[in-house]
């Protein structure tokens, strides 16, 4: 049983003659909040989709927990994708039964009480709230579980300005403390406050793993700015 959270070692994808991840390896322990950034087509989701169990490595070795992903990781991972992956004809409360239903892990009162804050009736279906309102059910649902890693795919990039530090605190105060949350944003001034480390990822490659202290005393930088040098944005 490896002692970090998440292991991953010389991950090689590729689609076709494109390789989307070229010997990614990095380590992850347990208690951490994370970026995963680098700019489109890096292979940020082609990552994401392998811990989740939706693709398979070409090679290398992917570890969650000590296990390789499957249908046992999916009981301690808890996803959000970029999309919208909800019925909308479904009420609110139809959708947190579900979740409920299928994960042991779910905190229901959780999911009511963050419902609630927000002014949103669990009796409404899915299709009348607004695209924001959408994005922000669908990230309570995630941080409801109580799981052991929380991968969220561009959590902040559908909601206006003024609502995004509304996600950045529903992330922070409501997953496992004792989870790591993996997040992929290109949005990275307004996540890099609440961030433990980061990863950088370019053409399917890690070309920077550090922590949050390590790049202020040894770049005297923020986190956005190494990004756009370290990428020539």
């Amino acid at each position: 049983m490896s002692e970090k959270l998440l292991c991953l070692e010389n991950v090689v994808k590729r689609y076709s003659n494109v390789l989307a991840l070229n010997n990614a390896t990095f380590s992850l322990d347990s208690g951490k909040i994370v970026g995963l950034l680098g700019p489109n087509g890096s292979g940020k989701t082609t990552l994401i989709k392998i811990l989740n169990g939706l693709l398979t490595a070409d090679s290398g070795k992917v570890e969650i927990n000590g296990l390789a992903p499957g249908v046992e990781t999916k009981k301690i991972v808890a996803y959000l994708p970029d999309n919208n992956y909800l019925n909308s004809y479904m009420t609110v409360r139809q959708i947190v039964n579900f979740f409920k239903d299928f994960y042991d892990d779910f905190r229901e009162n959780l999911a009511y009480e963050m419902l609630e804050k927000l002014g949103i009736s669990p009796d409404t279906k899915l299709k009348t709230l607004s695209k924001g309102n959408k994005e922000k059910v669908c990230l309570i649902l995630t941080m409801s579980r109580n799981a052991k890693l929380y991968v969220l795919d561009e959590p902040i990039a559908g909601v206006d300005p003024a609502a995004r530090d509304y996600v950045i605190r529903t992330i922070i105060n409501n997953y496992n403390p004792e989870a790591t949350v993996l997040i992929s944003t290109h949005l990275i001034s307004d996540i890099e406050q609440v961030l433990d480390e980061v990863i950088f990822i370019r053409d399917g490659s890690v070309v920077l793993h550090k922590s949050i202290d390590e790049i202020r005393e040894e770049h005297a930088k923020s986190v956005d700015e190494l990004f756009r040098e370290v990428f020539r944005w």
